[in-house]
């Protein structure tokens, strides 16, 4: 095992429309995809693509959909550490100009506790939140093992202060931010204190608001992706998240503003396509998207 992402398992059915049809009314879409979705499982697919496959601890349904999502991880090779649930969770994703609607149905009921994996050879543990006692139970045995700890708080979840305590790379959201009634700034100076050597804030368009290994705060400017090349934000994040865990753990001793940077040009990139497998990047695509969009004036 090289490294371990834990969270939750979704069947994303994306699809471009002009409006949702109510009553008795049919229409028709323009385009769809259908693709894995999930935080921490995107970004395990992402880093997995660019050429690091972790290992995946998530819910799994025995279903239809779950021997699905079984075959996509096996075209990745990413092994899967299941944690039995009655049906699979799917997300509705509907991406309008640059933002998204999202009708999710998730199935968290657990039937069985996690499963205990063996952590020899493991560099990196990713973390969404979901799975809460699992995530809290991995965290603590990563930060006794010095393994590199990641979360990606996208949302304020039961155990998220007590998680933070073992995080070495937290990258939270303005929602985050906004459930705990504080400014991004505010929030960074919390990651401080709960021992996070590196914190961030990612605000879309705006950028990414963090510290280095210094502790110095400072704004990442976004790439100017012109509005017309946008297909489909969702997920960016998510890749975000998986390129700059394949980053840390392919170039260790590199600063984190690089880390960051990768991240950023795979997340640009991914706003161009529809669904989540479509919008993974190469190394490749990564770099000729640096290439070809500047970074925008920070405010």
């Amino acid at each position: 095992m090289e490294a371990l992402f834990i969270g939750q398992t979704y069947i994303d059915v994306t699809f471009i429309a002009d409006r949702i049809p109510t009553g008795d009314e049919k229409d028709v879409a323009r385009d769809y995809a259908i693709s894995f979705g999930g935080n921490s499982v995107t970004a395990a697919f992402c880093c997995a693509h660019l050429g690091i496959a972790p290992d995946l601890l998530t819910s799994l349904a025995d279903d239809w959909l779950g021997r699905m999502f079984l075959d996509m991880a096996a075209k990745y090779q990413i092994p899967v550490h299941p944690r039995k649930v009655k049906r699979s969770s799917l997300s509705f994703v509907m991406p309008k100009d640059t933002k998204r609607a999202i009708l999710r149905l998730r199935d968290d009921k657990y039937l069985h506790p996690f499963p205990p994996l063996n952590l020899d050879g493991c560099r990196a543990l990713h973390l969404d939140g979901h799975m809460s006692d699992a995530a809290l139970h991995y965290a603590k045995a990563c930060r006794e093992a010095g393994i590199f700890t990641s979360l990606d708080g996208g949302g304020v979840r039961s155990n998220s202060m007590e998680l933070l305590s073992f995080i070495d790379t937290a990258v939270l959201s303005e929602r985050f931010c906004e459930q705990l009634k504080l400014s991004p700034a505010a929030t960074l100076d919390l990651l401080k204190q709960k021992g996070c050597k590196i914190g961030g804030v990612t605000m879309g368009d705006k950028g990414l608001l963090w510290y280095d290994e210094k502790g110095t705060v400072g704004t990442m400017p976004a790439l100017r992706v012109p509005k017309e090349d946008i297909v489909d934000t969702n997920g960016a994040g998510d890749i975000f998240h998986g390129a700059y865990v394949y980053s840390r753990m392919a170039r260790t001793d590199a600063p984190w503003t690089e880390h960051f940077q990768l991240a950023r040009a795979a997340s640009a990139h991914a706003i161009h396509y529809l669904g989540n497998e479509a919008r993974l990047p190469s190394i490749a695509q990564i770099e000729e998207t640096t290439r070809r969009y500047p970074a925008a004036i920070a405010a």
